[in-house]
């Protein structure tokens, strides 16, 4: 069971959780960023994905305390859980490398999140057998163009 996050008319919610969910990761690159010259790249991911992991088992105490929760959980999701940890946190330790090494923020977040959204959307088609319409098709190469272009001028 899912804690409790639907509004009134429960179409509302998903779009706020996406808004907070972009601006969140927006915040997380620039706070890497700023830290990346302060701080040894693989301390800084230790430190963030530990911060990560309190918050996360906080809110999972309150949900279960205040919407008696119930866990859920299969092998199979605990190995898929893992590695996708495991890909955070190497891409957290690149982008502290990354940025330590002077890539502006408004480049290198363009790039790693426009590269990952190459990936996603291949895999989903490719894999998961998802469907793309003309419009999503025509996005994902608008991302491929523009990942490009930001490249190439950055790497001048």
């Amino acid at each position: 069971m899912q804690p409790k996050l639907n509004d009134q008319e429960g179409v509302a919610v998903p779009y706020l959780l996406l808004g907070l969910a972009a601006v969140m990761f927006g915040l997380y690159n620039v706070f890497i960023k700023l830290s990346a010259d302060h701080i040894q790249a693989v301390l800084g991911a230790v430190i963030l994905q530990f911060v990560a992991a309190f918050l996360g088992l906080g809110l999972l105490v309150y949900f279960k305390h205040v919407d008696n929760l119930t866990l859920h959980v299969s092998p199979r999701g605990v190995i898929l859980a893992v590695l996708a940890g495991a890909a955070i946190g190497v891409v957290e330790i690149l982008t502290f490398i990354i940025y330590g090494r002077g890539v502006a923020v408004a480049v290198g977040n363009p790039l790693i999140v426009g590269g990952s959204l190459i990936v996603t959307s291949g895999i989903g088609w490719l894999f998961l057998r998802e469907v793309l319409n003309p419009w999503q098709v025509a996005a994902v190469f608008s991302i491929i163009v523009g990942v490009a272009i930001l490249a190439w001028q950055a790497g001048r």
